[in-house]
């Protein structure tokens, strides 16, 4: 038997590394101050596609609840500092989510995600693939990169309008026998782009694909028609960084306005219990944050091991980790 051996090689495990240093100092450059924020919280992740691990605390708790949650990211609390008035900041660090194990994915990863006070979407996205890029030279890789909005991607790659076109076009264009029960707009468009768009990309290019439908805001402002950048329909200010096929980032003009955030919340749980999900408790210190006052400011977070594994041109998340889920 050798399961108790890394999954990883050795020169790999040099390399993750030889990268947190780079990052590191690609922040300090920036003037952009590393903090640790809490794994446990009383609040999980509402995203009715992310599933946190609930844990029970047995010690003593005041009154408060004993079930906390594993992070499956830092960003309320890096906000929460945000509003505090800390600047920029960054984290580099373990989060966890249920359910997602696989050639690509593993219940804990680490992530590194950080904030810019006074940038936009599209800033921080060219700061974010400066950064990819700077981690490609470390294996001898440099990539082109190419900006281009959600809308353009499609009708350019499926020669079809994501914003306007009906549902069935939608499930046609996909090309497959699939059960489209509890299917809605959004699914059959993400399942286009994991599928049909991103198995195509070119291995040494860096793609942004910015300004998604509304309806796929997450944490990000929206855009109204007649604002300083027009836009027919809204659109959602966030990216995502694609290198090859591998999704790396996702990005955000982040949202300042708590009563929206509120709002996002509380559909995010009534979606989670129309499905049967657990429903964790909405971050109520993260809304009275956004209520003091969140600056202007955008927001990434990058999957270090899913950069690893293009770096190294490996489909495979265990090739990048000392030892997988299979070994832990």
């Amino acid at each position: 038997m050798s399961s108790w051996k890394p999954s990883a090689s050795f020169d790999t495990l040099r390399l993750r590394a030889r990268l947190n240093a780079a990052i590191r100092e690609f922040m300090a450059r920036r003037d952009v101050l590393e903090v640790e924020t809490p794994i446990l919280s009383l609040a999980g992740n509402t995203e009715p596609n992310i599933a946190s691990f609930p844990l029970e605390f047995s010690g003593r708790t005041d009154g408060a609840p004993r079930t906390r949650w594993l992070r499956t990211s830092p960003e309320h609390p890096l906000k929460r500092l945000l509003c505090a008035g800390l600047g920029d900041c960054y984290e580099l660090g373990r989060v966890f989510r249920d359910g997602e194990a696989g050639g690509r994915h593993n219940p804990e990863f680490t992530m590194l995600e950080w904030y810019r006070l006074g940038m936009d979407h599209l800033e921080l996205a060219g700061e974010t693939a400066a950064l990819v890029r700077m981690a490609l030279a470390l294996v001898g890789r440099d990539a082109s990169v190419e900006a281009i909005c959600y809308r353009e991607l499609y009708q350019r790659e499926l020669g079809i309008d994501p914003m306007t076109a009906p549902d069935e076009l939608l499930r046609a264009a996909f090309g497959t026998t699939l059960d489209p029960d509890g299917l809605v707009r959004d699914d059959w468009l993400d399942l286009l782009m994991t599928h049909r768009i991103q198995p195509g990309l070119d291995a040494d290019a860096i793609l942004i694909v910015h300004d998604y439908p509304a309806s796929q805001c997450a944490l990000a402002r929206i855009r109204q028609p007649g604002s300083t950048h027009a836009g027919d329909p809204p659109v959602a200010e966030r990216f995502e960084l694609y290198l090859g096929p591998l999704e790396l980032a996702n990005g955000y003009h982040e949202l300042a306005d708590a009563q929206e955030q509120r709002a996002r919340f509380e559909r995010d749980v009534m979606v989670r219990r129309g499905r049967g999900a657990p429903a964790p408790a909405v971050d109520a210190h993260l809304l009275d944050a956004l209520a003091h006052g969140l600056p202007g400011c955008a927001g990434v977070a990058l999957g270090v091991d899913r950069l690893l594994m293009a770096m190294l041109r490996t489909p495979a998340i265990a090739d990048v980790l000392a030892f997988d889920f299979a070994r832990a």
